[in-house]
């Protein structure tokens, strides 16, 4: 019963992340990696499909092996961010609304911008860089 609600809440996580590519006020990057998670603990053929998919599955790759988010994506979902604000300023939202609006954008831009932005970003030592005493 629960990998059915699992499996269920990964499949709206991947519907929402759909629309978000197009629908640019919707985010997509959070939607793919929390169907990930889902598929994970629900599917794992559904998760081995995400993960192979040519344009989601190196973005959960990056974040699984890193949490890593690609300079690109932080553009984009900054970019979002300062629409959306600008749009709720312009259609008069009330300052009160939108001082939360900005602490929330403001803690999720700074979240998104102080992840690494990839590999060759991430300082980790690997296999080869550590030698032995005698060495």
């Amino acid at each position: 019963m629960h990998r059915m609600i699992y499996l269920i809440l990964g499949w709206i996580a991947v519907a929402l992340g759909a629309i978000g590519v197009l629908l640019p006020v919707l985010p997509t990057t959070p939607f793919i990696l929390l169907a990930a998670f889902l598929f994970g603990k629900g599917s794992p053929r559904a998760r081995a499909w995400l993960i192979e998919h040519a344009h989601f599955g190196p973005l959960i790759e990056d974040w699984e092996r890193s949490g890593a988010i690609a300079p690109k994506y932080k553009a984009i979902a900054c970019g979002m961010m300062g629409v959306t604000f600008a749009a709720s300023w312009y259609f008069g939202v009330k300052p009160f609304v939108l001082v939360i609006q900005a602490v929330s954008l403001g803690g999720a831009a700074w979240f998104v911008l102080s992840r690494p932005n990839g590999p060759a970003d991430i300082t980790s030592e690997t296999p080869e860089d550590i030698t032995s005493p005698g060495q």
